[in-house]
């Protein structure tokens, strides 16, 4: 038998209380809603999934922020009095973002005062020099907002244990290594950037989330603010905003978060092997050899889900992908074609298409599993968490080099050759079967997306691996001509989730009246039933 370290503890005790609070509470008032009426809109929401695809444990956030302020904007104005939480409520547990009768009613009322709070903040701030910047904070609080709900209606505790556990473990190895002509990172600034980095690598959270824990850290009485306080954040929200984008784009997190990428899955991996039985977990990880035999079962469920999650991933993109090109010809190619080049060819619009999906096919499908030597690794770096040892890891944070003028210009000009052969050689091939100038145009964009969506799922492929990849020639070679085309896919693909158009379709024709739709669906239903009672 081992002795498990005070962290491996205390994480287990967390996870009873997780274990604790999943227990059927009694007599207590669950929101329920029609099923005829929710599998109406949870098949709506299905489609809006395909439409404006976002990554799977992004989906309900996501849905709950796009609620809120169709909601909220539907207002004549943001009148405290005004209870807009119940139908809110209604509508995510109708489109299937949270199971029916789970949700106590008390949750109405607390997340009623989680819109008030933001409300007031956005009333409240002072006037921005520029008119936009109001706008911009309005998707700011209310982006935040949404992963606040999301916590009031569906706890973290079991996140929010493990993220505190790596932090906890991981702080005590972390070097920063300065560099000379570098600014400093305090021990404050570090705790913040480890923090961040934890929640980036463990869960994949996206800003609006880490922003609603970083308030909650700094603000200790965040979720239950007295009117003082509130008004004074109010006052400096600005500037609090201010402070948080600097501490998400801090010139170190990328290094933070390279560190904690490579080491989160043996803490998946602990994670999933305590929430399998928190109440047994003390003998399980006690035992050195049953524990091995636990961190095996756990790493190949979890690889099984890795797979799941990149086959859906694959689908939903490419489906998305597709729909969008496809309305896109329709709209715009074909007519551009017939009518100003007239040049419409068959042959070349099926293939400006299929070409694009055909492209995300392969770069799913090139995607291999991690080899068994990395379950060996995994097995050895949980091992050393769960029971610790004499000599503690040391995770180097090391600033990159400064580079002088001359070689930041060289490097600038090297790196735009490739971004010109790279596209020119698209462009070459896609004049020699004959597109047009507008069909090359709208090709160039989608590959360049596809091919930034192509590397997010390989590296979520990546997510359980531990050692270390080796660099080749090839992959250097392939690197130089492929970051330029990624990089621009990245930027096209933070427009396209602002802009989607198709979204927006759905958004400003189809939401309200389709809503409209399901609440008379729902009350019908509820005054059928009224009526039949009424027989006997």
């Amino acid at each position: 038998m081992q002795e498990l370290t005070p962290s491996t503890q205390r994480l287990i005790n967390r996870y009873q209380e997780w274990s604790r609070s999943l227990q059927p509470k009694e007599e207590v008032s669950t929101i329920s809603v029609d099923e005829v009426a929710s599998r109406v809109a949870s098949f709506y929401e299905k489609i809006r999934g395909v439409i404006d695809w976002r990554e799977e444990h992004l989906l309900r956030k996501t849905a709950i922020e796009r609620i809120l302020k169709r909601r909220l904007f539907l207002k004549k104005n943001l009148n405290k009095d005004e209870n807009i939480a119940e139908p809110f409520i209604h509508e995510l547990i109708r489109g299937g973002h949270f199971p029916n009768e789970t949700i106590p009613e008390s949750k109405i009322a607390e997340t009623q005062k989680v819109i008030d709070k933001y409300v007031f903040s956005l009333e409240n701030s002072p006037a921005p020099k520029k008119e936009k910047a109001k706008m911009y904070l309005y998707d700011w609080l209310f982006g935040v907002a949404a992963c606040e709900i999301e916590e009031i209606l569906s706890l973290s505790l079991k996140e929010n244990a493990l993220i505190d556990f790596m932090m906890e473990v991981m702080k005590e190895g972390i070097r920063i290594k300065e560099r000379a002509g570098m600014p400093s990172i305090n021990e404050n600034e570090a705790d913040t950037q480890l923090y961040i980095a934890v929640q980036r690598a463990l869960f994949k959270l996206d800003e609006p989330t880490i922003t609603y824990h970083l308030l909650r850290r700094w603000y200790p009485d965040w979720t239950n603010l007295p009117h003082p306080a509130l008004n004074e954040i109010s006052s400096n929200i600005y500037q609090i905003w201010k402070k948080i984008e600097n501490a998400l784009k801090h010139p170190l997190s990328e290094k933070f978060y390279a560190v904690c990428e490579r080491y989160d899955t043996p803490y998946l991996i602990l994670g999933d092997i305590v929430a399998q039985n928190p109440s047994a977990a003390y003998e399980n990880l006690k035992n050195p050899d049953a524990l091995e035999s636990k961190i095996k079962e756990a790493y190949g469920l979890r690889l099984k889900k890795v797979r799941q999650k990149m086959s859906r991933a694959a689908v939903y993109s490419t489906l998305s992908i597709f729909l969008t090109k496809v309305l896109i010809a329709i709209a715009i190619e074909v007519p551009f074609d017939k009518y100003v080049t007239q040049q419409f060819d068959y042959m070349t619009s099926a293939l400006s298409v299929i070409a694009p999906p055909i492209l995300m096919f392969f770069l799913v499908l090139s995607i291999h599993p991690p080899s068994k030597h990395n379950e060996d690794l995994v097995i050895m770096e949980v091992m050393k968490i769960a029971y610790g040892k004499e000599k503690k890891d040391i995770y180097g944070i090391k600033p990159s080099p400064r580079r002088g003028l001359i070689l930041n210009l060289f490097m600038g000009v090297f790196y735009l050759a490739s971004f010109v052969v790279s596209y020119g050689l698209i462009v070459w091939g896609l004049q020699k079967l004959h597109f047009s100038v507008l069909s090359v145009v709208i090709f160039l964009l989608f590959v360049s997306m596809i091919s930034f969506a192509g590397v997010k799922i390989r590296q979520r492929a990546k997510e359980l691996v531990v050692e270390k990849e080796k660099d080749t020639f090839f992959n250097s070679l392939i690197d130089l001509f492929s970051l330029p085309i990624i990089q621009v896919g990245r930027w096209l693909s933070n427009q396209w989730t602002k802009y989607n158009a198709v979204a927006v379709i759905f958004n400003s024709l189809l939401d309200m009246p389709f809503q409209l739709f399901v609440e008379f669906l729902e009350q019908w239903r509820f005054f059928l039933k009224e009526k039949k009672e009424k027989i006997h």
